[in-house]
């Protein structure tokens, strides 16, 4: 089977659990903190190698980021390309409300040092049929984006988080990008993320784009096929890692040739348990929970 390379991120995750999301101005007391593995990288990496894909993480941490190393090789995932430099590990502040809704703020740390020669190499790694999954936690996505169209790759961004570098990118080489609505509004320029999908449609018309809309469903579109699919209705505890548990298992189903709709409902089901549980790699399911919740759904 195709593997999957990833050259993305890992972070170090404080969630702090909190009745409102703070406001500008506002001080608010935490009901409690934990520090989980995470990054949309690892937390990706994982939910791949958790629905049974083969991963190769390519990227960087700090001298405090051998946890994050070790929770990617605890679940099966090549770490052989993750460098260990000075500078601290990505790390995040995440709270958590009780509806489950969060808000999130990161430092890319190790994870903007991506060297061209980590680049090369994880464009290096990929042979036929496999694919090479990037989200917008690291630098230089624009070297990565040119490399990677050299090589042929089948490549799916995740554009995740919109952070204004977004508008910069070359996007003639992406097979599959993957974007909420915030994400999709960014990047077409409109606040109106169904306009956005369009767009964004018209624009890349040999590209297949999924729009995540949490609790709504998603929208896949490629051409002028169009597919729609309605959420899993379950009790939200965090929403933090649904979007990279839904990435995971659908590169994994992609990978093993599924079709379009059953890898889709699949990896919803996988962000549907994700948000079950609290954390972000912390959260992820593994396939055989899938499997089983989508026959008890």
């Amino acid at each position: 089977m195709p593997k999957l390379v990833n050259l993305g991120s890992l972070c170090v995750d404080n969630v702090y659990h909190v009745q409102n999301i703070a406001r500008a101005g506002e001080t608010v007391t935490s009901l409690g903190h934990e520090i989980h593995p995470g990054g949309k990288g690892l937390n990706q990496s994982l939910a791949a190698a958790r629905a049974g894909a083969e991963v190769v993480h390519v990227g960087c941490v700090g001298a405090d980021g051998g946890s994050l190393v070790d929770v990617l090789s605890g679940s099966g995932v090549d770490v052989s390309y993750i460098r260990t430099l000075e500078s601290p590990s990505g790390a995040a502040v995440i709270q958590v409300d009780p509806q489950g809704q969060n808000a999130i703020f990161i430092t890319g740390g190790a994870n903007r040092l991506v060297s061209p020669d980590q680049v090369d190499t994880a464009i290096g790694l990929l042979e036929s049929n496999d694919w090479l999954l990037l989200q917008n936690e690291i630098n230089d996505l624009n070297y990565v984006l040119e490399a990677a169209k050299a090589q042929g790759a089948n490549t799916a961004f995740n554009v995740a988080p919109a952070d204004g570098r977004e508008s910069e990118y070359s996007y003639s080489a992406v097979s599959l990008l993957i974007v909420n609505e915030i994400e999709a509004s960014a990047m077409a320029e409109t606040d109106d993320h169904m306009e956005a999908f369009t767009t964004l449609r018209s624009k890349y018309p040999t590209t297949q784009i999924i729009l995540t809309l949490g609790r709504e469903g998603l929208i896949y579109g490629l051409g002028n096929k169009t597919l729609e699919l309605p959420a899993f209705d379950v009790g939200v505890i965090d929403e933090t890692a649904a979007g990279d548990a839904f990435i995971g298992f659908y590169m994994a189903a992609i990978l093993r040739s599924e079709s379009t709709y059953n890898s889709l409902r699949e990896a919803s089901a996988a962000g549907a348990l994700a948000v079950t549980r609290t954390g972000a790699a912390t959260s992820i399911p593994y396939r055989e929970d899938v499997a089983d919740f989508i026959v008890e759904q």
